[in-house]
């Protein structure tokens, strides 16, 4: 728990440290000189990244019900209450916060996919990384742990890509993320302690 208080303090403290013209030329030089052949590519990834984190959860579920296996529910159900957790955490933190996305304020660059909520933290990458972490907890592999935080890292560039977020965003959002799966992964351990489980 304390590791995940230290994450959120570090965050804020990015946040507020993070110089707004590295954080706008960098976006520039990612946004304007990428490769336009990319852009379906990572306009198909983006949009079904949040139905795929939720789809993923639901699925493991769905599986340890049909086969009457508890362990790989309560994964399911780990996973599931981590990305929960996190996007109400990312909202609360949008809506308080209320960064304009950075094509609103810097007219040079160039949307090509959604973003119509406030900028900070990236909502997209905050569920991709929270559902790597937690992935990495539940199933300690390598042949999940490095395709799962690539597929992270492939979401949190194509939301700079795509010109709808800062770097500042996605790096305090893949923060955030981690830090959730964390987090729950210490409150799962006391409720499963508590029930001696």
């Amino acid at each position: 728990m304390k590791y995940t208080i230290a994450s959120f303090a570090l965050m804020a403290l990015l946040f507020l440290a993070f110089p707004q013209n590295t954080d706008i030329n960098l976006l520039a030089n990612i946004n304007l000189n990428r490769n336009k052949n990319l852009d379906p590519i990572f306009q198909f990834l983006t949009n079904i990244s949040g139905y795929f984190s939720l789809g993923f959860s639901l699925v493991l579920i769905s599986i340890g019900f049909k086969k009457k296996d508890n362990f790989l529910k309560l994964k399911g159900q780990f996973i599931l209450g981590t990305l929960m957790i996190t996007a109400l955490i990312s909202t609360t933190l949008k809506y308080s916060i209320h960064r304009a996305r950075p094509f609103e304020t810097y007219s040079y660059i160039e949307k090509l996919t959604s973003g119509g909520s406030p900028s900070f933290p990236s909502g997209h990458t905050s569920d991709v990384f929270a559902l790597a972490a937690a992935l990495s907890m539940v199933f300690p592999k390598w042949y999940i742990i490095a395709p799962a935080f690539l597929w992270a890292g492939i979401i949190g560039y194509s939301r700079m890509d795509l010109g709808v977020h800062y770097p500042s965003d996605v790096l305090l959002g893949a923060l955030l993320g981690t830090s959730c799966a964390y987090m729950c992964s210490f409150l799962y351990k006391k409720k499963f302690a508590r029930n001696g489980q």
